[in-house]
């Protein structure tokens, strides 16, 4: 076997210790200046469960003893909403966001008992996919994106629809027996140190509750505030001007000229909805940005995921250390590189600022550090190169007027719509505003890679006991979920302190 271009032996292992049981991955490589002798290369050891507290799964489900045997007790449907409703006492653990991460890290802790409650401002479970714009879809296969416990069926399409996938989440919690508050504003929060409590204030159709759960973990994503950036003019537009978190759909712009600023994925998608609901368009990049094709190139990193099983696929993810992984991932965008090779000489051709992420490391690495910056081609760079959709550079509009940008050649480009598709504020700026400066302090920086080569504070103990995040696409937060549950159920049994 290769990896990232270094011949190796891999080996999977079990192993057992006084608190767990885990597996492992062990990678041998032959070392040239002692005789070719094999040495370790890395070694990984991942803890599945802890003794004492195993997951109730299989032969160990449930039995529902409870309430299949008592004719006159509550059923299963009497539990499930009193269980829900939290009339008498308080969850352990508060999960705020009900997307992708929040339904990972609450099905983890269900299975190890420990007593979760998700809350989300939506309407409707689903409603952080459902609201977003009306032609997205995922961006990576439906092999690599399963939620815990729970796989997709096997006829689901490869690209997976955004309804589609919002109506499994509503599924999910159903099957899964998860407590969800919908329609539920998380305002902000305390912590008691000698109490080790939160003391938090939720707002649920107009009413105020006061909860106090040993637990916060904030799952509402990289960040949930948009990035509106101060642009030169942009008050002064006659028309109407929207984050792309607040498009929906262009059929509403058939007919109008639109200008959408940022050259993501976003953006990429937002301009292409508008040009084939014909709208006239043009795109504004204000940075250079990654372009890489939907296929082969952009799947070329899951690629392990076409066979073997999910958890052994997993495992082999989380086995790759960060130096290892930035070389295999700079080998891989070379590879994409090669294949998109016409696309991006056509769009360096009509001036489009091409990047491949520091050290050549690709999109995965632009996600990790950034959250965002690059673009999965399903069409749009193809309409760039072409012309059908007008690029220009940011650097190039002087500013902003009532009829749309005025360049700095004195051209205007007329506009009735302006997408700002300009990203989302660090998540630290969410803490701020939900905590206070102090535990943004405390905490320190969020996301992208620190001095211990992992995502700092992501899916571990923080500075500020009680208080967790979870963020990232489905397979990212699948695989988080499980290290992040065994914490925060150690903490609960005792078996690790509080804060880091």
């Amino acid at each position: 076997m290769t990896r990232a271009g270094t011949p190796s032996i891999e080996t999977m292992f079990k192993f057992e210790t006084a608190d767990g049981r885990g597996n492992g991955i062990l990678r041998l490589t032959p070392d040239a200046a002692d005789g070719n002798r094999l040495k370790a290369w890395t070694l990984l050891t991942s803890l599945e469960e802890l003794k004492g507290f195993e997951e109730q799964l299989d032969v160990a489900r449930p039995r529902g003893n409870a309430y299949s045997r008592d004719f006159r007790g509550p059923n299963w449907l009497d539990l499930r909403k009193a269980s829900a409703e939290y009339a008498d006492h308080d969850p352990a653990v508060l999960v705020i966001g009900g997307g992708q991460s929040g339904l990972s890290i609450a099905a983890r802790l269900k299975q190890l008992q420990v007593d979760t409650l998700i809350v989300d401002r939506g309407l409707r479970i689903g409603d952080n996919w459902r609201k977003r714009y009306h032609a997205l879809t995922l961006h990576n296969q439906v092999q690599v994106n399963h939620l815990p416990y729970m796989l997709f069926p096997p006829n689901w399409p490869t690209y997976i629809p955004k309804d589609k996938l919002a109506n499994w989440f509503e599924a999910y919690v159903e099957a899964m027996e998860l407590n969800f508050w919908t329609g539920t504003e998380f305002e902000g929060g305390s912590y008691d140190e000698n109490e080790g409590r939160w003391t938090v204030t939720l707002r649920r159709a107009g009413v105020r509750r006061t909860m106090r759960p040993r637990h916060v973990v904030l799952a509402t994503g990289v960040s949930g505030i948009p990035n509106l950036p101060e642009i030169a003019g942009l008050k002064d537009f006659a028309g109407k001007v929207v984050h792309s978190s607040q498009y929906d759909d262009g059929e509403n712009w058939k007919g109008k000229r639109a200008i959408v600023i940022g050259t993501g994925n976003s953006g990429h998608d937002i301009a292409q909805d508008l040009y084939s609901s014909g709208a006239e368009v043009t795109i504004v990049q204000r940075s250079p940005t990654l372009i890489v094709s939907i296929e082969p190139s952009a799947q070329l990193v899951y690629s392990p995921y076409n066979e073997g099983t999910l958890d052994d696929n997993d495992l082999i993810a989380t086995s790759m250390p960060l130096p290892l992984a930035r070389k295999s991932h700079a080998m891989v965008t070379e590879q994409s590189k090669q294949l998109d090779k016409e696309l991006l000489e056509g769009l360096a051709r009509v001036g489009f600022k091409l990047d491949f992420g520091e050290g050549n490391t690709g999109w995965q690495f632009k996600y990790l550090t950034r959250g965002g910056g690059y673009y999965f081609n399903v069409g749009c760079s193809d309409l760039i190169v072409k012309g059908e959709i007008s690029l220009r550079q940011f650097a190039d509009i002087e500013t902003f007027a009532a009829a749309g940008a005025k360049m700095n050649s004195g051209e205007t480009i007329p506009a009735d719509l302006i997408v700002l598709a300009t990203g989302y504020k660090p998540q630290e700026e969410l803490v701020r505003k939900l905590f206070g400066d102090e535990v943004v302090r405390r905490v320190g920086p969020i996301w992208g890679f620190g001095e211990s080569q992992e995502l700092r504070n992501m899916y571990v103990r923080t500075r500020q006991p009680g208080l967790w995040f979870i963020a990232g696409g489905l397979a990212q937060c699948r695989i988080g979920s499980k290290y992040l549950a065994l914490q925060i159920k150690a903490v609960e049994e005792g078996l690790l302190p509080r804060g880091s």
